[in-house]
């Protein structure tokens, strides 16, 4: 019997226990048993690994988090302590496993998949920084966050008559200040991916301000600069009267929405059908809203880029 093991890997993200629910409800569909490694990678080191039925992933779909836990593991990139999670799971008979997380997860499914573990790639993050999809598992939910803590600070912004800078999360990718400020109507959306000028956006305010504005709505992604910093800057070039408010992990949390859910139960289910098939190597992903798979190497050989439509449109409706 086919024996397969789930575990979620780096930062949570609203929908991961959905995609758990399905890579274990489809296994056992398919005649597998299933084993959950608690603790992401940490976990697979410790033996903290435990065999799931059906009713262990009962009433976890609509929960955000991560039954499963997670946590980091850098060493994870040493070949003596993979080993050690190599023993643990042929000491199981686990020969196939599937890793739902991001980027570092990806590379940490390809070391074991190149040592004789068929592993599968699961696109969890809130980021939507991943290649070989159009979406990540949580990446919609974040995102409503967002946009709801914007139309909200929006309110005082208009009654104070105040210029408010959001940070929100997006080291290395803008995908969710971008899409966020989008959606929310901000005036100036700051991301990685594009050069901030603050100057640009300190006369972009002051034209709004002349001709009535009253406020204005700056969003950044953590990856350009603290919204602190932001402020610093732009009263550098105006006198204006600024807030900051950094959501921080309150993006993490909560229900995932029901796209969310969906996706992570197709990509989960996905990911057992690839490896009922013997396919290995990959992560699954959408794309046109078609279920594809993308060898790992693909993916690693090209940054993720943002849709450069997309932010030209919000530049074009925020004058």
């Amino acid at each position: 019997m086919k024996k397969i093991a789930v575990l979620t890997s780096g930062g949570d993200s609203p929908g991961m226990n959905a995609a758990i629910r399905s890579v274990v409800r489809k296994s056992i569909y398919e005649g597998y048993e299933v084993y959950g490694v608690y603790q992401g990678f940490q976990g697979l080191i410790n033996d903290n690994i435990e065999k799931l039925e059906l009713g262990d992933v009962g009433d976890i779909i609509q929960r955000g988090g991560t039954k499963l836990f997670s946590a980091r593991c850098p060493e994870f990139i040493e070949a003596g302590v993979r080993q050690k999670g190599l023993e643990n799971l042929k000491k199981y008979g686990i020969d196939s496993l599937v890793v739902i997380g991001g980027d570092g997860s990806y590379r940490g499914a390809q070391r074991l998949n190149e040592e004789g573990i068929n592993t599968i790639g699961v696109p969890g993050t809130i980021d939507n920084d991943i290649n070989g999809t159009d979406f990540t598992i949580g990446f919609d939910t974040a995102l409503n966050t967002v946009v709801d803590a914007v139309d909200r600070i929006r309110d005082t912004a208009t009654s104070h008559e105040r210029t408010f800078i959001i940070e929100v999360m997006g080291r290395d990718a803008g995908d969710l200040a971008l899409w966020a400020g989008l959606a929310g109507g901000a005036e100036t959306i700051l991301i990685p991916e594009a050069a901030a000028d603050i100057k640009a956006v300190a006369e972009r305010i002051e034209t709004g301000m002349n001709r009535g504005k009253k406020h204005s709505i700056i969003i950044v992604a953590e990856g350009v600069m603290s919204a602190q910093e932001c402020g610093m800057e732009l009263r550098k070039y105006i006198n204006v009267d600024t807030r900051e408010s950094v959501l921080g992990h309150m993006q993490r949390g909560g229900k995932p929405t029901g796209n969310d859910r969906v996706l992570a139960s197709r990509l989960g289910a996905l990911a057992v059908d690839l490896l009922k098939d013997g396919v290995s190597g990959c992560a699954v992903g959408i794309e046109n809203n078609k279920l594809v798979e993308t060898k790992f190497d693909k993916i690693f050989d090209e940054k993720h880029q943002i849709d450069r439509a997309l932010y030209k449109l919000s530049q074009e409706l925020s004058i």
